[in-house]
């Protein structure tokens, strides 16, 4: 026999259809209101001890390294900001600053040295660096031969002292504590906050962001 269909009519065809598109709609509509959010990512700075004992960079916080620290912190809770120190700074900073400072900012900072045996750093910074390093040797060299020849009086080795160190130091990265806090910013991927120039170039050749501290109080602190 035969197995015979059953045909409804058109207009209650139309009916089931339309009611089974509302249905599936609001099944859609009912997920989509379950999707959280994207998590908003907080900027996160990696910070050295100039930005607190530069002179310039100090008196944008702060009359004195105390109140530098106790503003910028303050900065950094009204946005929401994530701040880091690599280890070796913050000992560095407690030479210059008092122990409730220390222990403000501890309770605020990420204070950690960067993993030195598994980050990745491209060969060619370190060709760069050593080359640029030898040029600088060499001048250094000659700016003490010159010296030589000069009388030894004060003012002849204030201006070897400061010539040496311009040729040999300015500019580039010439500590742990500079190098850590490349490193460490490279290694979570966040922003360099410092007021020296040999951080900031090493940074810069990374692709890392590097912010000025006037930069950053007009972006974050401006009352």
């Amino acid at each position: 026999m035969a197995e015979q269909k059953t045909t409804l009519p058109n207009n209650e065809l139309s009916e089931r259809i339309s009611h089974k598109e509302v249905k599936t709609e609001h099944t859609q509509s009912n997920n989509e209101a379950h999707i959280p959010p994207p998590a908003v990512l907080r900027p996160r700075l990696v910070l050295d001890t100039s930005l607190f004992v530069n002179p310039d960079a100090q008196h944008q916080f702060g009359e004195n390294v105390d109140k530098a620290v106790d503003r910028f912190l303050k900065i950094t809770r009204e946005n929401n900001i994530e701040i880091y120190m690599p280890l070796s700074v913050f000992r560095e900073l407690s030479n210059f600053t008092s122990s409730e400072a220390l222990i403000s900012f501890r309770r605020d900072a990420i204070v950690r040295a960067p993993d030195l045996y598994n980050l990745q750093v491209p060969a060619a910074i370190f060709h760069i660096f050593i080359g640029e390093l030898r040029n600088r040797i060499n001048k250094g060299l000659r700016i003490a031969e010159e010296a030589i020849h000069k009388e030894p009086t004060a003012d002849n080795l204030r201006r070897l002292r400061q010539e040496y160190r311009e040729a040999l130091r300015s500019g580039m990265v010439d500590s742990v504590e500079d190098l850590d806090v490349v490193l460490l910013a490279k290694e979570i991927g966040g922003a360099v906050l410092s007021a020296d120039e040999g951080i900031a170039n090493m940074a810069e050749a990374l692709g890392i962001e590097v912010l000025s501290a006037t930069y950053f109080i007009h972006r974050y602190g401006a009352e």
